[in-house]
């Protein structure tokens, strides 16, 4: 700055920190972790645990479920990068990271338990779907798209169809069979799978 200028005016409210979130999301972890359910922890018991105010948690989210869904992102594997421009290659990360949540999930008796519970609260589980599960879909239909345009993937087909077919054995293998192995080379099967078709090859 030149000599003379005036130290510009300092910015108003407190900085975010870092520590102090890592402490809210630890404490709500501690707290599930000791038995406590999703519907009987308050914003209160929350703050006294992780040794703030409750107002430093209102100031990060806006309310319990936003902060639950927050936790559940924490303890999960984080999403994996993709190209943005690349269609089968992107589509084969993204499945893959299914099947690594559906790993973490089933070693995670935590997880699992929280899992369970926000399916019987409505409101944490529309919060989760509609910030965590419909950004991951449109991702996964996009990567379709460029797959489509990049005479990948047949043309003929609804985007949201071929979408399914490749999601839904892992989700079938994640989610409904929870016995049901998931090998590391499950997401090159699926997408060999759905490729080659179903039908038997043609007899010379």
């Amino acid at each position: 700055m030149p000599p003379g200028t005036p130290d510009p005016e300092p910015r108003r409210g407190r900085p975010r920190s870092a520590a102090a979130e890592r402490a809210i999301l630890d404490a709500v972890i501690a707290l599930l972790e000791a038995g406590e359910p999703l519907a009987g922890l308050s914003i209160e018991r929350i703050a006294r645990t992780a040794g703030v105010g409750k107002a430093t948690i209102y100031r990060r989210w806006s309310d319990k479920e936003e902060l639950f869904v927050d936790v559940v992102r924490d303890m999960e594997p984080d999403d994996p990068p993709v190209s943005g421009t690349e269609g089968l290659a992107d589509l084969r990360v993204m499945l893959e990271s299914l099947r690594t949540r559906g790993l973490a999930q089933r070693s995670s008796a935590l997880l699992h338990n929280i899992f369970a519970q926000m399916k019987s609260h409505p409101k944490l589980w529309n919060e989760y779907h509609g910030t965590v599960i419909a950004p991951r879909r449109l991702a996964m239909v996009e990567a379709v798209r460029r797959a489509v345009a990049a005479g990948e993937l047949r043309d003929d087909l609804d985007v949201e169809l071929i979408d399914d077919l490749f999601v839904g054995p892992m989700l079938v293998r994640t989610v409904h069979r929870p016995d049901a192995p998931l090998p590391d080379d499950l997401a090159d099967r699926i997408i060999t799978a759905l490729l080659q078709g179903l039908a038997p090859a043609a007899r010379v």
